[in-house]
């Protein structure tokens, strides 16, 4: 992959609660080296638990079977949401015709539900800006708030983001199918509430007001995957690809780490270093040099690979700029 590219035009406009809140959790970053084997331990303060989705970070990763029983059937499936993170797997007009502005990038197609300072949240995006909204839930029924959206722009993706956007806008009615595809709601008897905390890819159709369906496949999300709570760290990541390893072929994206002060003013930062690990929810596009802000997660033996001692997540991209 080539690391010269031709500049063109970007703007990056972080939501407010975004910017404000990688000020914060800056404090808590260490300089660890990236590699495996060298990062250092740290710890995350709970004031500082917020990431840039408005995913509550000290939420309890499992909701168990007491919680679950003391829930009201709205609790439940707000639970049962949240524990996934959505990727659109189809998209119909009210016509069954299919909506192929989104469905030709189904798979960069996202969709979430959180908890932010008690309030239920939503974040949804095409791979460009994310649209970050309240929401209510009613039986069945998801009405979404006015929200509010990053301002990138994002080329030939504009026009998808206007049809998801507009899709998103007013009530739908969800349906939430489970481990042995059973509805939310439906045979209470054989606990379909706590399969769907077992379900592995349970399904989410949403029948919006003008009749349009999405079909979403869901992914459990780190905190609920991992079973624990997430350490912030920051990590610059290069354009320019350099090979994995002395005399190898296969091509590895350059990291180093970044440490920020309380005012968020950068105070340091490492030498650049090979990454052959993978960080779950970032597509490097060989064009932008850019700074993440990652959710690190302990991976216990059984979860790890080839020494591998922690996952990574993508919380948010807090710098972007297209590559000399």
């Amino acid at each position: 992959m080539t690391s010269s590219v031709k500049k063109r035009p970007i703007r990056f406009t972080l939501l407010p609660s975004l910017l404000a809140l990688s000020v914060v959790l800056s404090a808590c970053q260490d300089a660890a080296l990236p590699n495996e084997s060298d990062v250092q331990e740290g710890t995350q303060t709970s004031a500082d638990a917020i990431n840039g989705d408005g995913i509550d970070m000290n939420a309890d990763a499992v909701t168990d079977d007491t919680q679950m029983d003391k829930m009201s059937d709205e609790e439940k499936m707000i639970a049962n949401l949240s524990r996934y993170r959505w990727t659109l797997m189809s998209v119909m007009d009210k016509g069954a015709q299919p909506l192929n502005r989104l469905t030709d990038i189904k798979d960069q197609v996202r969709l979430s539900f959180n908890q932010y300072q008690g309030e239920n949240t939503l974040s949804y995006s095409v791979g460009c800006n994310t649209m970050s909204a309240g929401y209510q839930l009613q039986g069945h029924t998801l009405t979404i708030e006015e929200g509010m959206s990053t301002k990138m722009s994002c080329g030939e993706l504009d026009k998808a983001e206007n049809s998801l956007s507009q899709l998103m806008q007013g009530g739908s009615q969800l349906t939430l199918m489970k481990a042995h595809s059973t509805k939310d709601g439906d045979a209470k008897d054989n606990n379909s509430q706590d399969d769907s905390l077992k379900s592995d890819k349970p399904i989410l159709t949403q029948v919006t007001s003008n009749g349009a369906t999405l079909v979403w496949e869901g992914r459990l999300t780190s905190q609920a995957k991992y079973n624990s709570k997430g350490e912030t760290v920051f990590w610059a990541v290069s354009s320019k690809m350099i090979p994995c390893t002395d005399n190898g072929s296969e091509m590895c994206i350059q990291v180093k780490p970044i440490t920020y002060d309380d005012q968020g003013i950068k105070t340091s930062e490492g030498k650049w270093a090979v990454f052959t690990g993978e960080i779950d929810g970032y597509q490097h596009d060989g064009m932008h040099d850019e700074v993440l802000r990652l959710q690190r997660y302990p991976l216990d033996s059984d979860d790890s690979t080839e020494g591998e001692e922690y996952a990574y997540v993508l919380d948010a991209v807090i710098e972007s700029a297209v590559a000399e």
